[in-house]
C-alpha cells in the first residue's frame, strides 16, 4: 500500500491520476490513497487549486478502468487544519473522503522555508513542533503527514534536530495522537532526497511504538510518476524494526488493520 501521493490536483505537481495508477500495478502495489493538499487559508500556497468535482470525478474515472487491479481511496491533506476549523467542516463534511491526512507547512502564514529565516535557529525546530502539536489536539484528521517535515527545509541551514533536545515535545504529539486515535505516518520522500531518513525519524517511530500507538500508514508522498511506490518496502522494514506488526488502510475514515509480511 502507498497512502500518500500528489498529482496535478496539487498545486506542485503535474502527474495524472491514470499515470500513478499505472505505475503502481507496475510496481505490485495494491491499494493507494490520493491526498491532494488543500487549504482554505488565502494566505497558503494551496489555496484555490482543489476542485473537489473534478477530484472526485478522475477517481472514479481510475476506479473504473484500474479497478481490477487496483485498490484506490479518496483522500487528502490538510494545510493547518486546526485553523479555520469551521471553514473546514463546512467543506469537507459533505465530500466522500476515505482519509484525512493532517500537516503543518506554514507557521503564522510563512512557508516554513521563510519560517527558519524569521525564526532564530535554536528556536525553529521547538516552534515547529508546539505547531504540530496545537494540530493534534484538534483538528480533525486520521494520520499526521511527515511528522518532523521542517527537517526537510532546515537540513541545509540550520541542520538536523536532536531528537532528546525536543523529545518532551514530541512525546506530548504522539500521547496526544494516540488519545484521540490519530495515526501517523512513514512518509518515504525524505529517503529521496539530501535528508537520507524518513519522516519522522526512526526515534520517533520507535518512541510512538513505545507509547502504545498502533494506526501507521506507509506513503511515498509522490509528486512525480517516477516516486510512486518509491521505498515503501524499506518503510514496512522500519515499522518491523520498530516493533510494528500490522500498518493500516482506510476505509470511509475508518482505520483497518493490514499485517505486516
Amino acid at each position: 500500500m502507498d497512502y500518500h501521493h500528489h498529482t496535478n490536483h496539487s498545486f506542485d505537481s503535474k502527474a495524472s491520476m491514470k499515470d500513478v495508477c499505472m505505475a503502481a500495478i507496475e510496481k505490485g502495489i495494491k491499494e493507494l490513497c490520493f491526498t491532494e493538499h488543500f487549504s482554505v487559508n488565502p494566505l497558503a500556497p494551496t489555496y484555490g487549486h482543489m476542485n473537489f468535482d473534478r477530484y472526485f470525478s478522475e477517481i472514479n474515472e481510475c476506479r473504473e478502468e484500474f479497478g481490477s487491479q487496483l485498490i484506490i481511496k479518496a483522500g487528502i491533506e490538510l494545510c493547518e487544519p486546526h485553523l479555520l476549523k469551521e471553514k473546514y467542516e463546512s467543506i469537507l463534511t459533505p465530500l466522500n473522503l476515505d482519509f484525512i491526512l493532517g500537516s503543518v507547512h506554514n507557521i503564522d502564514n510563512l512557508k516554513l522555508s521563510a519560517y527558519l529565516k524569521q525564526v532564530p535557529a535554536d528556536k525553529a525546530y521547538q516552534g515547529y513542533f508546539e505547531e504540530v502539536y496545537k494540530m493534534v489536539c484538534t483538528a480533525d484528521i486520521d494520520v499526521i503527514a511527515h511528522l518532523d517535515l521542517l527537517k526537510r527545509y532546515a537540513v541545509k541551514t540550520i541542520g538536523m534536530y536532536t531528537f532528546e533536545d525536543h523529545k518532551d515535545v514530541i512525546e506530548a504529539i504522539l500521547k496526544k495522537a494516540i488519545d484521540r486515535n490519530i495515526g501517523i505516518e512513514i512518509n518515504t520522500s525524505g529517503l529521496r532526497g539530501n535528508l537520507k531518513q524518513s519522516l519522522p525519524s526512526i526515534d520517533v517511530l520507535s518512541l510512538y511504538h513505545q507509547l502504545g500507538g498502533e494506526i501507521l500508514t506507509l506513503g511515498s508522498d509522490s509528486h512525480f510518476v517516477k516516486d510512486v511506490g518509491a521505498n515503501i518496502e524499506d518503510a514496512a522494514a522500519m515499522a518491523k524494526q520498530c516493533g510494528f506488526t500490522h500498518v493500516y488502510k482506510f476505509e470511509n475514515r475508518i482505520p483497518m488493520k493490514i499485517e505486516l509480511t
